[in-house]
């Protein structure tokens, strides 16, 4: 028995827009790693915010990482409905994200040092979700709504972390709940309370 490889309208039309989907594939199968990885990360990094202070650092860095992991999430239908998939190994998985640079810092509960982190993580995910919205734009309205609302929630945490290390305003409202991503909600229904 032969397998034929069936015509995906949904890819070929994104073909005909002029978007390569396999680049496409790979720069997503990328950003579910590090949005897997940061919220891995961010929960070893609140775990290490001890004493009052830290206790106020828990709720923000909590808010992310719940949001991190709903970005992980948002995108992997996407993925398959693309064509790719995710590595069966995950610590290749990991691998792929490189996020060396969530390890913690060498003081652990150095408060400062862990909004560093925290800072650094958001501002690379800025620029990856970036690159998929300019990717996308135009090209493929699908997975460019996703990247768009995950890029928006992005750009709240980094603010999030720059008021905390730089006193900068953020205009930051805390969450309503833990993990109520105002954004990518409509893309992710794990985290959903009801």
């Amino acid at each position: 028995m032969s397998e034929s490889k069936p015509n995906v309208v949904g890819i070929n039309i994104l073909k005909q827009n002029g978007l390569d989907v396999d680049e496409l594939v790979k720069e997503l199968i990328k950003n579910a790693a590090v949005e897997f990885t940061a919220y891995y990360y961010f929960t070893n990094l609140r775990a290490h915010c001890t004493g009052m202070e830290g206790e106020g650092l828990k709720g923000i860095i909590e808010d992310a990482r719940l949001e991190d992991l709903s970005h992980f999430e948002s995108c992997i239908e996407r993925i398959y409905q693309l064509g790719g998939a995710l590595p069966n190994d995950a610590t290749e998985f990991i691998k792929i994200s490189g996020c060396e640079f969530l390890q913690l810092p060498a003081n652990p509960t150095d408060h400062k040092a862990i909004l560093e982190k925290c800072l650094k993580a958001e501002q690379g995910a800025i620029v990856n979700w970036d690159k998929i919205c300019k990717m996308t734009l135009g090209k493929d309205p699908a997975t460019y709504d996703i990247a768009k609302d995950i890029l928006a929630e992005e750009i709240e945490h980094e603010s999030w972390f720059l008021e905390l290390i730089y006193g900068r305003p953020s205009g930051h409202m805390r969450r309503k709940y833990a993990g109520e991503r105002p954004h990518t909600r409509k893309h992710s229904r794990a985290l959903d309370m009801a």
